[in-house]
């Protein structure tokens, strides 16, 4: 479910932190460091799941306390509570990585209930809403549509909603446009096994070889970028730059199925997020030209697939 950018941003960060012995002096080895981040991304996404569970849940409660009110109204006692028996967030609460998720890590212990009530309850005065509960009949298409109506209008437009989410999830700056994308992806055609594995194989495949290959050929990779720096001074370019560099250097010259425009346009990109508002241009200028000799000293061989996913 990740993608590959999202794979090079982990790697990117697992090297930054290793080489600025942050997490390194703690004992944990690269490998391992990779793995918690990508882990820090799964439990993100499951308990994004579970805390829209819990507003579409909140109608049975919302019924039973207007029910026991002293005197309740007839709209008291005849509270709508279609929601909470939602076709897909039943089947999300009877996936075996879910249930998985919520007995190990307890995310019952982070909800922040009077959030979920205030969600419910703007949730309660939409039009969205009231088109929904206006028939008791259930359709694949109204129950997804009414979901993802909760997420991203409901959810993520809320300060107080992210406010909260970024007090648990340090990761959350990083992996929010993936978070979206994958939330929406999932209540649209929700799967088994996507709260288990958040990688497919072949992606955790790529992510360990790269993070590998990246460590191992430093050396290799920095006598190909330090020449070519002209006036520019090695101890002093950003060392997230140097780390771009030296990944793309090696998805150039060891990762043989992505094109080489690919690589410098996604280090192009993730310069211009995480560095200096000067490193794209420059992490622009060194891959293409690093690129460009190695092609001509015949170095860099590809094979070419019809599709090629980033």
């Amino acid at each position: 479910m990740l993608s590959r950018r999202n794979i090079r941003v982990k790697v990117m960060q697992t090297l930054y932190s290793m080489e600025s012995a942050t997490d390194s002096a703690l004992g944990a080895d690269a490998k391992s460091i990779l793995n918690q981040k990508i882990e820090q991304s799964r439990k993100l996404f499951s308990y994004l799941v579970y805390f829209l569970c819990e507003v579409a849940h909140y109608s049975q409660k919302d019924a039973v306390q207007r029910a026991g009110k002293h005197l309740p109204s007839a709209e008291d006692l005849s509270v709508n509570t279609k929601i909470s028996g939602n076709e897909v967030t039943r089947f999300f609460e009877q996936d075996e990585g879910f249930l998985a998720f919520v007995k190990k890590d307890h995310p019952e212990n982070n909800i922040d209930a009077e959030l979920i009530k205030k969600t419910y309850q703007e949730l309660l005065a939409s039009p969205e809403y009231k088109e929904y509960t206006s028939t008791d009949a259930r359709d694949k298409k109204s129950e997804k549509k009414i979901l993802e109506f909760i997420f991203n209008e409901l959810m993520l437009p809320n300060e107080h909603f992210i406010a909260h989410i970024e007090e648990h999830f340090l990761n959350w700056d990083d992996d929010a446009e993936l978070m979206q994308t994958l939330v929406t992806i999932m209540l649209n055609k929700p799967v088994h096994g996507a709260f288990e594995h958040i990688l497919s194989k072949e992606k955790e495949q790529f992510a360990h070889a790269l993070l590998k290959t990246v460590q191992e050929k430093k050396e290799y990779a920095l006598e190909l970028i330090k020449p070519r720096l002209k006036n520019w001074d090695a101890e002093r370019i950003a060392s997230l730059d140097m780390i771009l560099l030296r990944m793309g250097i090696c998805e150039f010259l060891f990762f043989e199925t992505i094109p080489t425009k690919v690589t410098i346009n996604e280090y192009i990109d993730l310069a211009k997020a995480y560095s200096t508002p000067q490193s794209g241009q420059f992490v622009n200028g060194l891959l293409d030209t690093i690129q460009k000799e190695l092609l001509a000293e015949h170095k860099i061989e590809k094979k070419v697939f019809k599709k090629s996913t980033l």
